[in-house]
């Protein structure tokens, strides 16, 4: 035990039941990252995965918890963008969107996979969903895949063998 799992060139998608909750806030840089998404899974040999859109990152939890505990996914993908800007909505929308979802993983056992940016500008974020830092909404992708993964693994050892 305590192996890290598959590497990423190693992942499968295949046959896994993945989902989409994305805030349409900031949607032209949720666009490119839900674009990443799907790229991702299909890259992986997986099917193209259902998109649930909300206003915004703080709305995300909520359908996450929906999908989770529905017993119909193997993993969420949490697509979103957060600008800092000049108010301080940053604050009150970033720590409670990320914690919520992780909050969502724990209750449920299903992966929740974060690609929620965060950034102090806007052009940090479209530098994060395609451009020079690669495309976040992809990472989410493959983060989600591994868990399932990794968990479908753990799941199939006897008690007692850990």
């Amino acid at each position: 035990m305590g192996d890290t799992g598959p590497k990423s060139a190693d992942l499968n998608a295949a046959g896994m039941n993945l989902a989409v909750v994305a805030g349409r806030f900031n949607h032209s840089i949720t666009e490119l990252l839900v674009a990443g998404v799907q790229e991702k899974v299909s890259e992986l040999g997986g099917e193209a995965a259902p998109v649930y859109w909300v206003p915004g990152a703080f709305e995300i939890p909520l359908v996450a918890k929906e999908l989770a505990s529905s017993g119909a996914v193997d993993a969420v993908i949490c697509i979103g963008a957060i600008v800092r800007g000049d108010t301080p909505h940053f604050e009150y929308v970033a720590g409670p969107c990320a914690e919520a979802c992780a909050r969502v993983a724990v209750e449920t056992g299903v992966p929740i996979a974060f690609g929620v940016l965060t950034t102090n500008t806007e052009q940090q974020a479209f530098d994060r969903c395609g451009g020079s830092e690669g495309n976040k909404g992809a990472d989410a992708a493959a983060t989600a895949v591994e868990m399932v993964e990794l968990l479908r693994g753990l799941r199939a050892v006897p008690r007692g063998s850990i």
